[in-house]
């Protein structure tokens, strides 16, 4: 084979750039993660829902809306043998809402209250905490413009990652209004924006003919001094947004939540309105954004609704959360962490061991095993070098006694119990 083709088939069988493999004691903690997320969800009256990873691409291009990144660079788009022109989904609530208006949800009693985790996929470059495929946990509240909604949002999400580790939490928020009065400040902004044009770069000159609110959003050094005295949103909203935007912060101040008004907050996507919100933790002289969202209540008739739906919902990186200093490594609840293992020795004993670890399973008691192995001596070695407290030793004699000899690994000092008892004896070591 060709120097080519070997390098080549090398780089078949690596992960994409982005992307990798969860395993092991991480699986874990993903899995420990999303059922402390679910279970607060539960309680605040969330339900579960689960979306396709793939949706028609319009489903993303007419909500997303062009002029962001996530249409104009990260998009992960296909086409089928039969031409429909698909995408792997970049975010959660495009699909949400898509389902919403499918399923006729809006015949339901409203509000509904969502909470939804999987992988999404953005083209993005990879950095520290985030990957092109990437799992979020969302919540979503739909049918529902009251700004209670907003703040439970953001009070489940402080709840969730608290829960989880996080300390020095806060909230930075902001409105951008409605369409009664988000145009006015479009006009003062591109008007601001059109008196710095020279010192603008390309992409934000560009922004400013598509969606200017976006270059708010910039990383450039130099828009962010442009934007230190760009006019703020909150000075342009109309009156029924400023009442919005006041009993949300009065909703965070009842709970003590705390929050800064960040006047160049818009959030990535174009389906925002009114509340926009980000999750901040900080430590020391460093702060990362966990999690994010706000209102999106056009989304609907943008997909293609007769109605607008009100809605309010956030996005929470569970990449970041798990990679985090301070995450508490929570474990999922089926996952005890074993203590003992199963050793088998001769033939007898190995025809039998299905049935007593079947015997264990269902008293909720989890081992580890080599079935495969033969020997005392490999089996008690891998048992050492994984640190567990016991060993469940079945040989020849215990497989005809019908009993199973238990080893205190640290001790050495062991007993033989009869399978009739072992699940009491078994409950009684610490």
């Amino acid at each position: 084979m060709s120097t080519a083709k070997k390098t080549a088939k090398k780089d078949e069988l690596a992960n994409p750039k982005g992307m990798r493999d969860i395993m092991n004691e991480e699986y874990y903690e993903f899995q420990g993660f999303f059922e402390k997320a679910q279970e607060v969800a539960v309680y605040y009256g969330f339900k579960p829902i689960e979306t396709p990873v793939l949706e028609f691409e319009s489903v993303f291009t007419t909500s997303i809306g062009e002029g962001t990144d996530v249409i104009d660079k990260e998009m992960y788009s296909l086409r089928t043998k039969g031409g429909d022109k698909l995408a792997l989904r970049p975010e959660h609530t495009a699909s949400l809402m898509r389902s919403y208006i499918s399923n006729g949800m809006n015949n339901l009693p409203q509000p509904l209250m969502f909470y939804q985790y999987g992988p999404s996929f953005r083209h993005d470059n990879p950095q520290k905490g985030r990957y092109r495929q990437f799992y979020q946990f969302d919540l979503d509240v739909l049918g529902s413009e009251k700004a209670i909604m907003d703040a439970l949002v953001i009070k489940a999400t402080m709840v969730i990652l608290e829960e989880a580790g996080a300390k020095n939490l806060s909230v930075d928020i902001n409105s951008i209004g409605d369409k009664d009065c988000r145009n006015t400040y479009i006009r003062e902004l591109t008007n601001y924006y059109k008196k710095h044009l020279d010192k603008l770069p390309a992409i934000d000159k560009e922004r400013l003919k598509t969606n200017p609110l976006r270059i708010l959003d910039s990383k450039d050094l130099k828009t962010k001094e442009i934007n230190e005295n760009a006019p703020e949103s909150v000075s342009s909203l109309c009156g029924p947004c400023k009442k919005h935007l006041k009993e949300v912060l009065e909703h965070l101040d009842e709970m003590d939540i705390p929050y800064t008004i960040n006047k160049n907050l818009v959030r990535g996507l174009s389906y925002y309105t009114r509340t926009v919100f980000e999750v901040i933790q900080t430590e020391g002289e460093e702060s990362i954004t966990i999690a994010g969202g706000g209102r999106y209540d056009y989304l609907a008739k943008q997909i293609g609704s007769k109605k607008d739906v009100p809605a309010i919902g956030m996005a929470l990186g569970v990449d970041r959360v798990v990679s985090m200093p301070w995450y508490k490594k929570l474990s999922p609840r089926i996952m005890k962490a074993p203590k003992y293992y199963f050793i088998q020795l001769g033939a007898e004993a190995k025809l039998k061991s299905l049935s007593v670890i079947e015997i264990l399973r269902k008293a909720h008691i989890p081992i580890h095993q080599a079935l495969s192995k033969d020997g005392l001596s490999a089996q008690l070695g891998v048992a050492e070098k994984i640190g567990i407290p016991y060993a469940l030793i079945f040989g020849q004699k215990e497989a005809l006694e019908n009993s199973v000899i238990v080893r205190d690994m640290q001790t050495r000092s062991q007993e033989t119990v009869p399978l009739e008892k072992l699940l009491d004896y078994l409950k009684k070591l610490k």
